[in-house]
């Protein structure tokens, strides 16, 4: 289980501080899909950072199944068994798919098995196994990549940011298969920042963000129905017109 209390976290600029997350709670249980949500620049994706250890808070507490992990670093957090997508993944030249794997899971990989995670994510085994992690690849296949890299880690709770950023429509129909491969996997409970109605529809659970605060949380079923009339009046959310495109 994670918990979040009262999460802060202001920056300095010229004019003063300026508050980007401003007493943000919320607890997600295990074996939970939630989705956040919200207009650009709300804070969605400092909340990611700051879950991961990437961003250290200004205030609050961040719990994991019940540790007190505000201050551990990302690659303690790592090993507690919470893993994190970027917006734009790295690339590795040198390293190829299959070694990628292996490291993701701790240990060498059998072949089948690595193929097994690769299948999962709609690519082909035999065409992307012994290729490198470097520019060749385009960014929904890159994307792909790392959602099988973090299916083959033993995850307590996998955060993605905003995994349909910049990719082609037939690529993000393949992410959304993949994600709702994730959610009958061995992950207890996955984070996903996203805009696009589809993934929403994959939720347990919809928070959204704006203006750093929670506007609001619930089942989809609740607060589902609320954004759809959001999405012709705001430039922040991205319903099935981008989706479209």
């Amino acid at each position: 289980m994670l918990e979040l209390q009262h999460i802060f976290f202001q920056v300095e600029d010229s004019k003063g501080e300026l508050g980007i997350l401003n007493d943000v709670s919320f607890t997600l249980e295990e074996n939970r899909f939630l989705v956040i949500t919200g207009p650009n620049g709300g804070g969605k994706s400092t909340l990611a950072r700051i879950i991961m250890g990437i961003e250290k808070p200004t205030g609050g507490k961040i719990l994991y199944n019940g540790q007190d992990i505000t201050d551990l670093s990302v690659t303690e957090r790592a090993r507690l068994g919470i893993g994190y997508a970027f917006q734009q993944p790295p690339r590795f030249k040198g390293l190829t798919v299959r070694r990628l794997l292996s490291l993701a899971h701790g240990s060498d990989l059998p072949e089948d098995e690595c193929c097994a995670y690769l299948t999962n994510v709609g690519l082909c085994s035999q065409e992307y196994l012994n290729r490198e992690v470097d520019a060749s690849l385009s960014g929904g296949e890159v994307k792909r990549i790392e959602i099988a890299s973090l299916m083959a880690r033993e995850l307590g709770v996998a955060i993605f940011d905003e995994p349909e950023a910049g990719i082609d429509l037939w690529s993000f129909a393949m992410l959304v298969e993949s994600f709702k491969m994730l959610c009958r996997g061995r992950h207890k409970s996955v984070i996903l920042i996203s805009h696009q109605e589809r993934i929403m529809q994959l939720a347990d659970e919809i928070i959204v963000v704006a203006d750093g605060k929670i506007r609001s949380q619930g089942s989809k079923e609740e607060i589902f129905p609320e954004l759809l009339g959001e999405f012709s009046q705001s430039c922040g959310f991205r319903g099935k017109e981008a989706a479209a495109q």
